[in-house]
């Protein structure tokens, strides 16, 4: 029988990046602002040795394989959004009839989405910011999931239903992540 040995993943951190890591709770400060976030998996360890930050599992299984995985991508994503932030780009579309879009406090208001007399609303989450321009909407954050959960509100707030999308094909669509 072949037992497996101790899985470790390493994590460099860059210069002008602070990582503080207590109670499997990482918190990450650098030139954009500050995010943390808490791991609750029990068989992954991590903690912080000479600028890197180090995950490890002993005597692994497939799940555990999996999670030191993840672990290491929300790190990743958590370093790159206080370096240089995440930014979504999304396109006004419509044919039919003209549609405005605002910004008010934490939610996108789409007025006469398809002719309709009640706005649509999409909930910004988090620490996301939305600008409006034109015919483009601009979301940025330092969180990526905060950020790609508000472009997802904003798509699913001007779904078509009842309708052929094929004729209407107006919506707020995504063109570039950054």
């Amino acid at each position: 029988m072949v037992v497996a040995a101790a899985i470790r993943e390493e994590i460099e951190i860059p210069e002008g990046v602070e990582v503080i890591i207590e109670n499997n709770e990482v918190s990450v400060k650098g030139p954009n602002g500050e995010d943390s976030r808490k791991f609750t998996y029990p068989n992954v360890s991590i903690k912080e040795e000479n600028d890197v930050v180090v995950l490890e599992t002993a005597f692994p299984k497939k799940k555990d394989k999996a999670m030191i995985g993840t672990t290491r991508a929300h790190i990743n994503n958590m370093i790159t959004g206080v370096t240089d932030g995440f930014e979504y780009h999304m396109k006004i579309v419509f044919a039919h009839f003209p549609m405005t879009v605002k910004v008010q406090n934490d939610t996108v208001v789409i007025d006469n989405f398809l002719g309709e007399r009640h706005p649509r609303t999409a909930k910004i989450v988090g620490s996301a910011e939305v600008s409006v321009k034109g015919d483009e909407v601009t979301i940025t954050g330092i969180n990526k999931e905060h950020v790609g959960q508000t472009m997802a509100n904003l798509e699913q707030a001007t779904k078509i239903k009842g309708r052929d999308p094929r004729v209407f094909q107006d919506g707020i669509y995504l063109t570039s992540k950054e």
